[in-house]
């Protein structure tokens, strides 16, 4: 079968790089795509905002599926314009989309539902906003309604920074994302990436991960959209994973459809591991990045057939397999990120670096200057690496870093840092 992969990044690399492996694979497309990806896919320049030529793309290269990688398309309807066009898409509706689309709806539908989360507040008025972070317990938490590129959150220590937050959003920080906010309760304990496939009915766990998101050494520094990644997640025991199940997943997935808007594709709950048991921070609607790259590298199964399962309304049917090692990725960002990053540095090394043992690279912002490998972006390669403990997997990262020649990037020493106390306590 023809698939097209839409997105640009990390997580796209290893949607590509899982979805090349499977024997149903004919062809595989990637719009826009990237310098790893072009080692896999076929990189098209398509612009995925403009969907009629996304559909003719399609019709014309005889797509059979296309999966999108990012969340603004699935926001945009991208699945829904691709659907009426005939054309099989792996992902959420316009209308399921809005569990990422609007924290506000997620937080409303989860009180609705009685799925655990932080006790919130919605604000269209900066005054009124203003008045009710007051009245919290602090460090409250303040973010935009909309989609932010992850950078929308701000965990305030004090009142002058959550009132400084809140202008910020309604000043235009974050475009129409910011029209809304949310001020919540700050949850206090382990954080947690939970993924499901989801058909519309049934859901199927698709492993867990832990990821970093401030940008330097000891969760220090500004919220990144992820400095690195692991899996498995330690705190999710077999138990806590069948009380995620039961208490977050299922329920929102038979709220979704008992709104006549069913969720297809794949639910990333963002969660607190309280001393009360899991709750919910956020959902998202696609893959994690870089947590998707974690669960690639750890996945057994044929991913192009578990997600046609997904699309197909079979996963009562279907079950995965996983490998038993762990997985542990580190990223390496381009100077200035989570601002503006410095763009158009040479990379090179990265043969020598995939040579290390258990070590896949993935690329999330670079281009080819013919010969020359370009840093083309924010968070700019994800050094990946499997081992048979956390600990195994972070020092084949690290040797693999050792040996890549880039000047002008950055990347956390201390990725893994929860599980490895962990073996080491238990060792």
């Amino acid at each position: 079968m023809n698939v097209l992969l839409l997105g640009s990044g990390g997580r796209e690399h290893a949607l590509a790089w899982a979805i090349a492996a499977s024997p149903l694979l004919d062809k595989l497309y990637c719009a826009p795509g990237n310098a790893g990806i072009a080692e896999v896919a076929t990189c098209v320049p398509l612009d995925i905002t403009d969907h009629a030529a996304l559909a003719a793309f399609c019709k014309e290269n005889r797509i059979d599926l296309v999966v999108v990688g990012p969340e603004a398309p699935l926001v945009a309807g991208v699945a829904d314009d691709l659907t009426a066009a005939g054309i099989k898409v792996f992902g959420p509706s316009r209308e399921a989309a809005r569990l990422e689309g609007s924290k506000g709806f997620t937080k409303d539908l989860c009180r609705d539902l009685g799925i655990p989360t932080a006790a919130y507040g919605r604000f269209s008025d900066a005054a009124a906003a203003k008045a009710f972070a007051r009245k919290q317990k602090l460090p409250v938490v303040v973010k935009a309604d909309g989609l932010a590129a992850g950078k929308g959150v701000v965990i305030a220590e004090t009142y002058a920074e959550a009132e400084e937050a809140i202008d910020a959003c309604f000043g235009g920080t974050f475009g129409a994302a910011g029209a809304e906010i949310v001020i919540e309760e700050f949850l206090d304990g382990e954080e947690a990436s939970f993924f499901a496939l989801i058909d519309g009915k049934t859901a199927l766990p698709l492993g867990a991960a832990q990821d970093h998101k401030r940008a330097f050494d000891g969760d220090k520094g500004p919220n990144t959209g992820g400095m690195g990644a692991y899996s498995p997640a330690p705190v999710m025991t077999p138990e806590m994973t069948e009380r995620v199940m039961a208490e977050i997943i299922r329920p929102v997935v038979a709220g979704m459809a008992a709104r006549g808007t069913p969720y297809k594709g794949v639910l990333f709950a963002g969660l607190m591991i309280t001393p009360e048991g899991p709750k919910l921070i956020e959902f998202n609607v696609r893959f994690g990045d870089p947590e998707c790259q974690v669960l690639m590298m750890r996945l057994k199964s044929d991913l192009l057939a578990a997600v046609l399962a997904a699309c197909d309304g079979v996963l009562d049917n279907f079950s995965l397999r996983w490998h038993d090692d762990a997985v542990l990725t580190v990223v390496m960002a381009a100077q200035g990120y989570p601002g503006t990053p410095v763009k158009g540095t040479e990379i090179r090394g990265l043969e020598h670096a995939a040579q290390v043992e258990g070590v896949e690279i993935f690329h999330a912002g670079t281009r080819r200057d013919g010969s020359r490998l370009i840093a083309n972006g924010g968070r700019v390669l994800n050094i990946t690496a499997r081992g048979r403990t956390v600990t195994e997997a972070r020092d084949r990262a690290y040797e693999a870093i050792a040996r890549i020649d880039w000047a002008e990037g950055f990347y956390r020493k201390d990725i893994g840092w929860r599980a490895i106390a962990r073996e080491r306590s238990a060792s």
